[in-house]
């Protein structure tokens, strides 16, 4: 029997993305997949229910989530969980760090929910990398924000009148959506400075004809990310990095860290030194900003005429490009456990492994599931093989004997 594919509509508050586009749909069908296509699912990215030729439109949201399949976007609430069988197949971005509520009802619900954000970083993964993908177009559009809101020229410009300097915009954080606003600054006609605390990442910046901030410090550790810095690296840095924010047209910050507040880059001292009109585009104001002075969702100027913004959902803001991306992400997560029109999962598959969240009734990733669950009890068999192990000392500046990082050594700043 055929694999049965449900999109509902998106229903959170500013959300304008859709999880599957025309010409996915059609890839769908071309596997023997039914898509089951929610009535108006497409119309806030700009597709009309008519392009969707290969999809069964329905009225009832009821219908599309009692599919094999749900694609979505944003996390289900409760009460669209509750319209899913047990065994049902959930993928998108479920936010597994923050949205506890929902995914406690997949756990209850039985649901089958595959997060994109726990995707392994391999190369095969890179097709189906929403994070990327979405990240890519917010950077992007937070390089336009910036532009946009300035009041100022961004190129140099010689006029009759006289000749205009070029706007200087300093970026913070240099991942995907960090390069995209680098990008989108340089072709603007901005002189640009970025920072980040891996160095690694300054032939990058200079690739895109911009200049590195360089503190002298380097914090990045395997797998490309960054380890909290020391409280005497943190210093320094802030210092030199200051000096070059102080200076800036624009700001745009873009320090995001699952799971954990948005680190605090700009401080409100630093603001206060910065020139009127200069503007700040805080693009972590979903976990609470990389900017003190950030009002999540809101235009904010202030007393001494500094603009901060702090948008929320940037890639929303793209919504035909944005679902198009996401949908073939979608896709290309799916279809390989699409044969011959039916869904065959293979949980010794590396993909499905590391994305999968909940499954027969439990929270299956260890870290969501303490986040939500708290520390699982030791069984006795766990019990009963530590009480074996003879007692190792170890001095507390040392690392420990897996060679797991010391305290001050984990995580991304």
């Amino acid at each position: 029997m055929a694999v049965r594919i449900g999109v509902p509509r998106e229903r959170a508050t500013g959300e304008t993305r859709v999880a599957t586009v025309p010409a996915v749909a059609e890839k769908f069908a071309a596997l023997g997949a039914e898509v089951l296509l929610e009535r108006g699912a497409g119309a806030l990215s700009h597709v009309r229910d008519e392009e969707y030729t290969t999809v069964t439109l329905v009225d009832d949201p009821a219908e599309v989530f009692a599919a094999d399949v749900v694609l979505k976007v944003d996390p289900p609430t409760p009460a669209e969980v509750g319209l899913m069988s047990r065994g049902t197949v959930l993928i998108g971005l479920l936010q597994p760090y923050t949205a506890t509520e929902s995914v406690a009802a997949l756990r209850d619900g039985g649901i089958t929910g595959l997060a994109l954000e726990l995707l392994p970083r391999t190369t095969r993964a890179q097709s189906m990398d929403a994070l990327t993908s979405q990240a890519s177009i917010a950077g992007y559009k937070a390089g336009l924000m910036a532009a946009s809101l300035a009041g100022r020229y961004y190129p140099m410009l010689m006029t009759p009148a006289g000749t205009l300097r070029p706007a200087k915009v300093v970026v913070l954080g240099v991942g995907v959506a960090g390069l995209q606003a680098i990008a989108m600054a340089r072709r603007l006609g901005a002189m640009v400075e970025a920072y980040d605390v891996r160095a690694v990442t300054a032939e990058q910046v200079q690739s895109l004809g911009a200049r590195f901030i360089d503190t002298g410090i380097d914090a990045e550790v395997e797998g490309g990310y960054a380890r909290e810095l020391t409280d005497e690296e943190k210093a320094k840095a802030k210092e030199i990095v200051d000096s070059h924010i102080v200076a800036a047209d624009a700001v745009i910050t873009t320090a995001a860290v699952p799971g954990r507040p948005a680190p605090k880059l700009v401080t409100a001292d630093v603001v206060e030194k910065m020139r009127s009109g200069a503007v700040i585009v805080d693009m972590a104001a979903e976990g609470g900003g990389n900017c003190e002075l950030t009002r999540p969702g809101e235009q904010y100027q202030a007393p001494n005429g500094v603009i901060v913004y702090g948008p929320l959902n940037i890639p929303a803001m793209l919504p035909i490009h944005a679902s198009d991306q996401y949908a073939r992400n979608l896709m290309h997560f799916l279809t390989p456990f699409i044969v011959d029109g039916e869904l065959e999962l293979d949980w010794e598959d590396e993909i499905l492994a590391g994305s999968v969240l909940t499954r027969d009734g439990a929270i299956v990733n260890q870290t969501i599931k303490e986040r939500i669950e708290g520390p699982s009890a030791p069984t006795p068999a766990a019990e009963a093989e530590a009480a074996s192990r003879p007692a190792v000392e170890k001095d507390d500046g040392e690392d420990a004997a897996d060679g797991s990082a010391r305290p001050d050594e984990g995580g991304a700043s």
